[in-house]
């Protein structure tokens, strides 16, 4: 795939575009991070509880192992401080639970933040991007295999009123006929509007020139 042109103009204004997407791209990915490293310092809030939740639980559970060994009421009281115990457990939970939801809100933002900013790209900026290249890629092919009939076929159905004035005489006639001369003004207009460079032919002294040219080209 050709994916550049060989007008430098031209050339230049790609590049500068794929620049651009790069550091879009990139902007994103490091601002979705840092989002996302934002978000998870909640997980401080479910942390804690996790701790106070464990504190609780071994507190309660401590009590209730003592208790066992109390003459009549012993089993009775751990019981009662079994539930300390249990509730020391849903403390925990409820943290692990607010951390998996802090974690899920920061993948997904971090995703979000990539995902429309890329997704934008790929509507805009990839699609000229691809049509360019099998525009040049096709022309470059047909200039390598000669078929500069086919090119001047294409630039007669792209070609505008002024640059059909352009010409000496009727360049459709021309092609009709077959005429070296004006098929190669057309193939070289079709090639550099797909940003292909036309073909040079060593001119005299040794000197190369564009093979097809027109009047305002």
């Amino acid at each position: 795939m050709k994916w550049y042109s060989d007008r430098p103009d031209r050339f230049a204004l790609q590049l500068a575009a794929d620049l651009v997407a790069v550091a879009w791209t990139w902007f994103w990915i490091d601002f979705a991070l840092g989002v996302r490293d934002s978000v998870l310092t909640l997980r401080t809030t479910g942390e804690e509880l996790i701790g106070a939740g464990q504190g609780l639980g071994d507190t309660f559970r401590d009590a209730a192992d003592r208790a066992r060994g109390m003459p009549l009421v012993g089993d009775d009281l751990a019981s009662a401080l079994q539930r300390g115990q249990d509730a020391g457990t849903s403390v925990v939970g409820a943290g692990q639970a607010q951390i998996e939801a802090v974690e899920t809100t920061a993948l997904w933002l971090a995703v979000a933040f990539v995902a429309l900013p890329v997704a934008f790209l790929l509507i805009t900026w990839l699609p000229l991007r691809y049509r360019f290249a099998r525009r040049a890629t096709a022309a470059r092919t047909l200039r390598d295999a000669g078929r500069e009939d086919l090119l001047a076929l294409h630039a007669l159905n792209n070609l505008d009123l002024r640059q059909l004035a352009a010409f000496d005489g009727d360049p459709l006639e021309g092609w009709r006929r077959q005429d070296p001369e004006i098929i190669a003004q057309l193939a070289a207009r079709q090639l550099r509007s797909s940003g292909v460079r036309p073909r040079v032919k060593a001119g005299r002294g040794g000197k190369g020139r564009v093979k097809g040219g027109a009047k305002g080209d």
